[in-house]
């Protein structure tokens, strides 16, 4: 109750001599440096990449763990890449919309990339998209040296662009001891077309600047394809058996191809025949050849055109749907491994839908459909998520896309010097940086 001080008040309160020390103790500890280790791991936590562009701006010490390249890799094995939207073969480009999660960047996005791809050689209107991976473009076109056989192509000139940066590389010819091995006129898979032409996924951990391109070709009697590899600037035969060896008379060559609508996951392509007995299995690891079973579902009718989509399970396992024929729904079954190394399908879920639908394509664990009439929604295009079975609507438009492309950028790996192309309004260029999709004006040459 004494309110003058007396002996229990001076035993409370500190000494002048005490207070510099405590105050220079909590100055000591504010200051200490977060190690770069720790600070890697905080980082890797956060939800979404633009998150990690925000956190990256905040201070340069957080700049400098999230632009070092061993953490983008591991960040980019936890985190999947942002779908912006699609791009179909004659360079045009949708953008996704509102409201999906990534409609903002998807916008900003289709205002800075030049997606008509004026930058490179003329004519223009000859190339053509066919195939996208990791936010690059390949596209080909007849070789412009033997345009007279522009209807008969089969080693076409080929680029791949990333037309956020406007910048390209035009690949070396196939060599002509690599192209002698091909059969004379491999089998016609599309209109004017002997050959396949695609991006493979780069397993140089060292270089996420390196990536693969693949030809390829149907032959009478065995698949033909080469790698080129940036990293070396040369092409290679990828080693592959006769038909008869990799399908042991279970199938024939009838003069025409025998699989077709080419799908990815997990470092490998398949291929399925039309009335999916069979799988052809690209091992882009290995870069062979091999033949894997397609589950019941898939050749229950035995009806070519019946739609089938390879998707990424989770744990390495390999998913697929499958579409019967006059049915509105998705029969969805997964690979299993044994413990002796056999594998087995085994039916997972099947999703009814309200609307009619063909298979665009898949990417990881997500599937794209495209709506063709429905009276719950709009017409377009459709994400589902294998995890959830979430589905999402991406964009809309009333016309039909045979041959679209995931288009998808991974916004870390744009972090070391962001400049903004000229053309960007002011706006963009604000929502660009808050989304993390801010380009840099530095590209690595496939030779060095």
């Amino acid at each position: 109750m004494d309110s003058g001080g007396g002996p229990a008040d001076e035993a409370h309160t500190p000494s002048s001599a005490t207070r510099p020390i405590l105050r220079h103790g909590r100055h000591e500890m504010a200051s200490l440096p977060i190690p770069d280790e720790l600070m890697a791991e905080v980082l890797l936590r956060l939800p979404a990449a633009a998150d990690l562009v925000r956190a990256s701006a905040a201070c340069v010490s957080f700049r400098r763990v999230a632009a070092d390249r061993s953490f983008l890799r591991r960040y980019r094995k936890l985190h999947a890449q942002p779908l912006l939207g699609f791009l179909n073969q004659h360079k045009v480009f949708y953008p996704a919309i509102a409201p999906h999660p990534s409609a903002s960047a998807a916008s900003a996005v289709a205002l800075a990339a030049d997606f008509s791809f004026s930058f490179l050689p003329a004519p223009l209107d000859d190339w053509i998209v066919r195939d996208i991976r990791d936010g690059r473009v390949l596209l080909d076109r007849p070789p412009q040296h033997d345009i007279d056989n522009r209807y008969s192509v089969v080693f076409p000139e080929l680029v791949v662009c990333d037309p956020l940066r406007r910048r390209y590389i035009l690949l070396p010819p196939i060599p002509d001891n690599l192209t002698a091995t091909v059969e004379d006129h491999p089998l016609w898979l599309t209109r004017h077309r002997y050959c396949e032409t695609f991006l493979a996924p780069s397993h140089d951990d060292e270089d996420e600047m390196s990536f693969s391109v693949i030809w390829m070709a149907q032959c009478r009697t065995k698949p033909v394809a080469f790698v080129f590899f940036s990293s070396t600037g040369q092409w290679q035969a990828i080693p592959s058996k006769s038909w008869s060896d990799l399908l042991a008379g279970s199938l024939s060559s009838t003069g025409n191809p025998l699989f077709s609508r080419r799908q990815y996951a997990y470092g490998s392509f398949y291929w399925v025949t039309d009335f999916r007995e069979k799988l052809l299995v690209l091992d882009t690891q290995r870069m062979d050849f091999s033949i894997a079973e397609t589950p019941s579902e898939a050749t229950a009718l035995a009806l070519p055109g019946v739609a089938t989509a390879i998707v990424e399970a989770g744990e390495g396992r390999l998913g697929m749907f499958v579409r019967q024929c006059y049915e509105n729904c998705l029969n969805y079954t997964i690979r299993r491994i044994s413990c002796d190394g056999s594998s087995q399908w085994k039916s997972e879920k099947t999703i009814p839908l309200d609307f009619d639908y063909f298979f665009i394509g898949s990417a990881g664990r997500h599937l794209f459909l495209y709506e063709l009439s429905g009276p719950s929604l709009d017409a377009g295009c459709f994400s589902l998520d294998i995890k959830t079975f979430h589905l999402e609507r991406v964009f809309v438009s009333s016309s039909r896309f045979p041959n679209l492309y995931a288009y998808s950028i991974f916004p870390p790996s744009l972090l070391l010097t962001p400049t903004v192309p000229s053309g960007v309004e002011e706006g963009a260029e604000k929502e660009m940086l808050e989304q993390g999709y801010m380009p840099h004006a530095q590209v690595r040459s496939c030779h060095g």
